[in-house]
C-alpha cells in the first residue's frame, strides 16, 4: 500500500532498488567521478544527488528498437549503459548523470520536451553533452 505523498514512480523505483544487487565499488566510482564533474557547474540551484543513482549494465534493452541509437539511457535514477561499466565511457556517465540532474529539478518538463522538441536539438540533450564537454579532463 502507498504512503501518503508517495509516487508511482518513487514506489517504482524502491522495488527496483530492492531487486538490484548493491552497487559495486567501481559503480561507486564511476558515479563519484561523474558527479565531481558536474559539481563544477551551476546549471541548477541544487548539486546532483546520487545517493540512490544505479548504473546498470542492460544491453538487451539496447537491442529493442527505440534504443538501439543510445548508448545510456536514463530512467529517473536509474542509467541504463549498452556496454559494461569498464567499458563505458566517463563522458557518457557524465552526460547521463546530467540527464537525472535534470530529472531532479524538471521531471515533467523534461519529458515533455522530447515531444515538442526532438532529440538531437533537444535542450536537455544539448546541455547534456556540453556538461560532459567542458568537464572532461583536457589531457
Amino acid at each position: 500500500m502507498a504512503r501518503l505523498g508517495e509516487t508511482a514512480a518513487s514506489l517504482a523505483a524502491a522495488m527496483a532498488r530492492s531487486l538490484l544487487p548493491n552497487p559495486s565499488p567501481a559503480e561507486r566510482a564511476a558515479l563519484a567521478r561523474a558527479k565531481a564533474r558536474l559539481d563544477r557547474l551551476a546549471l541548477y540551484p541544487r548539486p546532483v544527488d546520487v545517493r540512490r543513482v544505479r548504473l546498470l549494465h542492460t544491453p538487451w534493452l539496447f537491442a529493442l528498437p527505440w534504443f538501439r541509437r543510445f548508448d545510456g539511457y536514463e530512467a529517473g535514477s536509474l542509467v541504463f549503459l549498452r556496454h559494461r561499466l569498464a567499458e563505458t565511457s566517463e563522458d557518457l556517465i557524465v552526460h547521463e548523470l546530467c540527464h537525472v540532474w535534470q530529472s531532479q529539478h524538471r521531471m515533467v518538463r523534461m519529458a515533455l520536451s522530447y515531444l515538442w522538441e526532438g532529440y538531437e536539438h533537444n535542450r536537455h540533450e544539448v546541455e547534456a553533452r556540453y556538461a560532459a564537454a567542458v568537464t572532461r579532463d583536457p589531457r
